[in-house]
């Protein structure tokens, strides 16, 4: 049952990648000013604020994808479901941490909680899987 619970988390946690997607393409705000992933410290004044939006969606899609693909493996009881996990666990903290604005200002905007559950599944993929 638990696997269940965990596949099931990890889809939905890819969806919310999903939702950075939507806010960085603009497509629409998360919340009410939030500009994120403009001004990221890694890639804003060397390529600008439009590449580096571009950057984050595309990069925010293949992390959406492997989240879904390894909830959906999870669930299937395959066991190279617990390696992608590991995988796009950490692909996923290093995305946010580079379009990070480099203020420790609003993290919870920045993907900090994102990094936070992605190092409780690092855990889980180790340990539960």
């Amino acid at each position: 049952m638990e696997k269940v619970l965990i596949g099931i988390f990890v889809i939905l946690h890819g969806l919310v990648h999903l939702l950075y997607f939507g806010q960085s393409w603009r497509m629409f705000e998360m919340q009410p000013g939030m500009t994120w992933p403009d001004g990221s410290w890694a890639f804003a004044r060397l390529v600008g604020n439009d590449a580096t939006r571009l950057l984050a969606s595309l990069l925010l899609v293949v992390a959406a994808i492997g989240f879904i693909v390894a909830g959906i493996a999870i669930l299937a009881a395959q066991a190279w479901g617990a390696t992608l996990l590991l995988v796009v666990s950490i692909f996923s903290s290093v995305l946010y941490i580079l379009f990070w604005d480099g203020k420790m200002t609003h993290l919870d905007n920045q993907g900090a909680i994102g990094i936070l559950i992605n190092l409780a599944l690092i855990v889980v993929s180790r340990v539960w899987l």
